[in-house]
């Protein structure tokens, strides 16, 4: 819905997402049946759908480099949006090749 950034500190703010992370329904053994093969096959399609829009069409390249269940969220119709934004490497468009110093994320 927005961000803040305030010196070093930022914010990104979701709409209220009430079913939590895929990772409850994946691991949970009474939720887990709640996830049909379709289901599961359109959560994958949104998150490759965000993927790639951060990837390719957002201003910049955004690589977030800690996609996991837990950081999947899920919205009321079980629409997935990325979340923890914490680990990410962000390059100007212009740039296609770059290396990093050291192992983060999942």
């Amino acid at each position: 819905m927005g961000f803040c950034v305030e010196r070093n500190e930022k914010m990104l703010i979701y709409e209220y997402l009430p079913n939590r992370s895929l990772d409850i329904y994946l691991f949970d053994p009474v939720t887990r049946l709640q996830l049909d093969w379709e289901k599961r096959a359109n959560i994958i399609e949104g998150i490759i759908q965000g993927l790639l829009y951060l990837q390719e069409y957002s201003r910049v390249t955004i690589i977030h480099r800690d996609i996991k269940t837990s950081n999947i969220l899920l919205d009321k119709e079980l629409n997935p949006k990325i979340s923890d934004f914490c680990m990410v490497r962000i390059f100007q468009k212009d740039v296609c090749e770059t290396n990093t110093n050291r192992i983060v994320g999942t």
